[in-house]
């Protein structure tokens, strides 16, 4: 599907006579801040049965970034204000899981140059797990896809926020599992749609929950992930339970519902521990193969760095390409600007290595 009505808006404030500003974006194409008269607000809250309300445009900020590769100007056609990149929003009812819920995707993918041209495909599982990933610009991503030419595709497995209270509680206790099989099944559906994409050439980039995603896909689906760019990954949950600022995350959804006490914390007990390394992705590090690049901020307390640095070393030991970055003043997100500028240059560089 493809739809200019899919747009993300946010609110970002109210003026003292009533007006609301808000930002709207899209996958392909750089903010712009809009009013909506409070006269267009009040029709809509009387029943007004029109489906647009009259805005009007305040700015069209360009995106901040240490690199000029994120300008404007580098993500839209010279000729003209159409963005060289287009988007694809997808969804699919999988098969698999208890739950009947939808997985969606948003597929973002640069201008053709011929016919004959096909493209990797970089899948991207987003972190939380309880987050999505909306339909709005991100600067990280549209520069991979514009710069790198890679097709880019935003995966909101079942567990993410905004497709019901079942889905959300559908995923903890089976982390590692439901969501790995969603992030393949529309991998899988998307690389049968778009025959532009090359299906032997396919990575995965993602950071925290979205890095543990990718760990097990380079695990468990070792012919259909080439490659891999981790950030801040959790891959060992018993490691991590007594180390990071969130226990509660390493017994809610390694476990299961129910199953954390939020008044008395105390350390995993055996079973416990067995149960979390089964739906870790270190539990797959034998079968790994694919060069995985492992970004982590040394001032990370969510998800420690030891979860990042005992994955790479895991990798090592076992003669598979991989490199570190450490970044010492970043915590959890890895943003500063120096910091994101390196970060993302890194993870064009490995995907250009080692899916061309």
């Amino acid at each position: 599907v493809t739809s200019e009505s899919l747009l993300s808006q946010s609110l970002l404030c109210m003026t003292e006579s009533g007006d609301a500003i808000v930002l709207q974006a899209e996958p392909n194409r750089p903010p712009v801040i809009g009013i909506l008269p409070s006269s267009s607000l009040l029709a809509v809250a009387d029943g007004s049965n029109d489906e647009h309300v009259p805005s009007a445009l305040v700015s069209q900020p360009g995106p901040i970034s240490a690199t000029a590769s994120f300008s404007p100007e580098n993500i839209f056609r010279r000729n003209n204000e159409e963005p060289c990149l287009s988007y694809h929003v997808i969804r699919t009812h999988p098969p698999h899981g208890d739950i009947e819920a939808p997985v969606e995707g948003i597929l973002l993918l640069p201008s053709f140059r011929g016919e004959s041209e096909r493209i990797p495909l970089v899948v991207v599982p987003h972190g939380g797990p309880h987050s999505c990933t909306p339909t709005s610009y991100i600067p990280s991503y549209a520069y991979l896809c514009a710069h790198g030419r890679f097709g880019i595709l935003h995966v909101n497995f079942r567990g993410s926020s905004g497709f019901g209270q079942g889905a959300i509680e559908s995923l903890p206790g089976n982390i590692g599992d439901l969501d790995v099989k969603d992030v393949v099944h529309l991998t899988e559906h998307v690389l049968d749609e778009f025959k532009v994409l090359d299906d032997s050439r396919v990575g995965v980039c993602g950071g925290s929950h979205g890095g543990f995603l990718a760990g097990h896909l380079i695990g468990q689906f070792t012919d259909l992930f080439k490659v891999a760019a981790m950030r801040n990954p959790v891959t060992n949950i018993p490691t991590m339970t007594t180390a990071t600022d969130i226990p509660d995350w390493c017994y809610v959804e390694g476990l299961g519902l129910g199953c954390y006490d939020w008044k008395t914390f105390q350390g995993p007990k055996k079973d416990e521990l067995s149960i979390m390394w089964e739906a870790s992705p270190i539990a797959h590090i034998g079968a790994v193969k694919a060069p995985t690049l492992v970004a982590v901020g040394n001032s990370d307390k969510r998800v420690p760095s030891s979860q990042g640095i005992e994955f790479y070393h895991a990798l090592r030991s076992k003669g598979v390409d991989t490199k570190l970055l450490v970044y010492e003043s970043d915590d959890h997100a890895i943003d500063r600007p120096k910091s994101e500028a390196d970060h993302w240059i890194n993870i064009k560089q490995w995907f250009e290595q080692h899916l061309r």
